[in-house]
């Protein structure tokens, strides 16, 4: 059995979860190996809140993950987002014992493991410490301390705090699923990874990442994490407001959403209309694109609006002069057609959509360079990168196929094969019609066998 170190993400959606196991090639562009996706069931908003449901389709992604690339894994990096993630701003200071000595990556870890220990609110626990600017016996604005000399090292730090009861019950689906959890990663600084340049993280951008139950939202400047914020809406209320306002069932209502819809009504003309089948034979149900458009614009323009509030808390009212690189839209609700255009106009700043295949390998399918597949690829990257906390070793199997979970019917069949195999056939019901009402017998043969096997 050979052993390899591979990286594997593991996107917990509320929509969709993405199992993907991928390496560096001799390029340094991520080669995907297998993907395995399962719709979510026991997620809302990014909360788990059925753990049977989470683990069975967790179970579902890692196996089709584990059949198309022939490996077989033993622990993941999880993205973590929901609405119940929140960020701090935090400085801290350490005093070395001895100046003279060069600053080393021990002293930073000392000065991280020390903001780890920050007292949260109740139910709160601490998720990410990174650092921002770096300060050394008053010198400011030190990007790279390692190398120099000081005696007192200070920095500020970007804090990301969730709940704890939200991330242990993450914790649990993943270890009851049979598989180890080596790394937690916030999802917009995964996204980040995957969709943005080191030139706009420099410029200053903000990543917005429209899921099924949230949007979540990354600022860079400098190079460095500015600011994390998660908005309890995503693409899910819009197909919820499609349901209601179309009247028409939740599944009708995504396919009207990914085929059909625009987030800006001025692209549909009132004749455009399409036919929805009825149900159970009812007469079938005409909806006018226009009135689609505007259902899921007045939800876009809502979300948009929250999501750029948060952008200019950090940019005092006016983020376009510090953030250069304008807005980068990724994740699913990315997909959904002049959502550029609405964004670009409600916050004036210039906005791309974010798509990972930059960092993919040139063979990689064409499904997964879509922004769909953001978090996923990033989480992957975040491991390869990141080999001391979040390397994962899989193994990978030669010859031998990796055999299914046994279905819960077949091992109650065993379980009742195992209970009556000393036991002979019982005697067999009498088939002559003219016998049938006459039972007395038939019946007493039966109590002989039940004594007998008794």
């Amino acid at each position: 059995m050979e052993k390899e170190n591979i990286a594997v993400g593991l996107d917990i959606g509320t929509t969709k979860i993405v199992a993907m196991i991928g390496k560096k090639n001799e390029y340094g562009k991520l080669e995907i190996l297998g993907v395995g996706k399962s719709k979510s069931l026991g997620v809302a908003r990014g909360v788990v809140n059925n753990i049977t449901q989470t683990i069975q389709s967790i179970q579902q992604a890692v196996l089709e993950a584990e059949t198309k690339s022939g490996y077989k894994i033993n622990n993941v990096v999880v993205g973590i987002a929901g609405q119940h993630i929140r960020s701090i701003q935090h400085s801290d200071y350490i005093i070395r014992n001895n100046a003279e000595e060069v600053i080393s990556g021990n002293d930073i870890q000392l000065l991280i493991d020390q903001v780890n220990k920050l007292a949260m609110l109740p139910g709160e626990e601490i998720i990410h410490v990174l650092p921002q600017e770096y300060k050394i016996d008053g010198q400011s604005d030190i990007k790279e301390p390692i190398g120099m000399y000081g005696g007192r090292l200070e920095s500020s730090f970007h804090v990301v705090v969730g709940q704890a009861s939200s991330i242990r019950n993450v914790a649990r689906c993943i270890q009851s699923a049979d598989i180890e959890l080596s790394g937690l990663t916030l999802e917009p600084l995964a996204s980040a990874n995957a969709v943005l340049s080191q030139e706009e993280k420099e410029a200053g951008v903000a990543l917005i990442d429209i899921g099924g139950g949230t949007t979540d939202l990354a600022i860079f400047k400098d190079g460095i994490i500015r600011h994390t914020a998660v908005i309890p809406f995503g693409g899910n209320v819009i197909t919820d407001d499609i349901k209601e306002g179309c009247s028409i069932i939740e599944k009708q209502a995504e396919l009207l959403k990914v085929k059909f819809g625009s987030a800006w009504p001025g692209e549909n003309k009132d004749n455009e209309i399409v036919s929805i089948p009825g149900l159970r034979g009812r007469e079938p149900k005409e909806i006018s694109l226009k009135n689609l458009s505007k259902i899921i614009h007045a939800r876009v323009v809502e979300i948009i609006e929250q999501v750029f509030t948060e952008i200019k808390e950090y940019g005092h009212d006016d983020p376009r002069k510090k953030l250069i690189a304008g807005i980068v839209l990724t994740g699913g609700g990315a997909q959904l057609k002049h959502i550029k255009q609405l964004v670009e106009y409600i916050t004036g700043m210039d906005t791309r959509i974010g798509y990972p295949n930059e960092h993919l390998a040139g063979n990689s399918d064409e499904e997964i360079s879509c922004p769909l597949y953001a978090t996923v690829v990033g989480l992957v990257m975040n491991s390869i990168e990141n080999k001391t906390q979040s390397a994962v070793r899989v193994e990978k199997y030669a010859e031998q196929k990796i055999a299914r979970p046994p279905k819960l019917e077949i091992i109650a069949e065993e379980i009742i094969k195992d209970d009556i195999q000393d036991i002979k056939t019982p005697p067999m019901a009498p088939s002559n019609k003219k016998n049938f009402f006459d039972l007395s017998g038939y019946l007493g043969k039966i109590k002989e066998f039940l004594d007998n096997a008794e």
